[in-house]
């Protein structure tokens, strides 16, 4: 992977970045390196639970990140219809967090359509068939939705970008009883190369990534961070203003496609 973040910090505020892979079993990091310019010190901070990393810094004028990586990914597999759905009795405790509605996710408003909708499903099965109804009654389509943009909206705009899809998706599992949660990462063959928004969600006793978009494959994925929705995995956040100058990502496999690089 290579990302290229350039940005105008005027005046000076704070930043924290989110674009390192993480560290995640089954994610291996063979090589990474990270530029700076002009040099500055940057904080680093790891989740312990997640293995998310994050920079932070105090930014003033013109700073450009560049960050690259080549990523062993394993071998990520699509979600099977017959992985099975839990009790939230038999839930982990730490899972429990991904039931709750967030701050893009108003699951708790959506209890009667799912179950008019896909009553008929549950576990893998209903996770598949809310996919589908994404597919087909969201269009994606930039310039609809905004950095305020909860799943309820984009359930009545219909349109959106994977952020949007991503919260639509979560939205509706966990309105379904299943633990579901955001996810960053890089994605190969993403058509326009981006960061990219996919959920996770908790059946059969472990989590397992789909992207509600279908712009991407499973097995091209590589984790960046995850938490309750777009806000925990934002790749950028500021406590001021800034202004982008140039923002280039690029994924693509390299030795196999279990490999992930620049």
């Amino acid at each position: 992977m290579r990302a290229e973040l350039v940005y105008r910090f005027d005046p000076p505020t704070d930043a924290i970045y989110k674009i390192q892979v993480a560290h995640w079993p089954g994610q291996d990091i063979l090589e990474e390196r990270l530029t700076v310019s002009p040099t500055q010190e940057l904080h680093e901070d790891e989740d312990v639970e997640f293995g998310a990393r994050t920079l932070r810094a105090r930014l003033s004028g013109e700073v450009g990140l560049t960050y690259e990586a080549l990523v062993d990914n394993g071998k990520l597999m699509g979600l099977p219809p017959g992985v099975t759905q839990h009790d939230w009795n038999d839930l982990p405790a730490e899972v429990l967090t991904y039931l709750w509605p967030s701050r893009y996710c108003p699951s708790d408003q959506f209890g009667r359509f799912v179950e008019r909708q896909f009553g008929e499903t549950t576990g893998g099965e209903r996770v598949l068939a809310i996919l589908n109804w994404i597919a087909e009654n969201i269009d994606y389509e930039r310039g609809v939705s905004n950095s305020e943009t909860t799943a309820a909206r984009t359930f009545i705009d219909r349109a959106g970008v994977c952020r949007d899809f991503t919260h639509m998706g979560i939205t509706l599992c966990r309105a379904s009883g299943i633990p579901a949660r955001a996810v960053g990462a890089y994605a190969h063959q993403l058509t326009p190369p981006d960061f990219h928004a996919i959920f996770e969600v908790w059946l059969s006793n472990g989590w397992w990534l789909v992207d509600p978009t279908g712009l991407a494959p499973i097995e091209g994925l590589v984790r960046i961070a995850c938490g309750r929705d777009a806000a925990d995995i934002a790749f950028l956040s500021t406590q001021g203003t800034c202004e982008m100058v140039r923002l280039a990502i690029s994924a693509v496999a390299e030795d196999g496609p279990e490999r992930v690089a620049a």
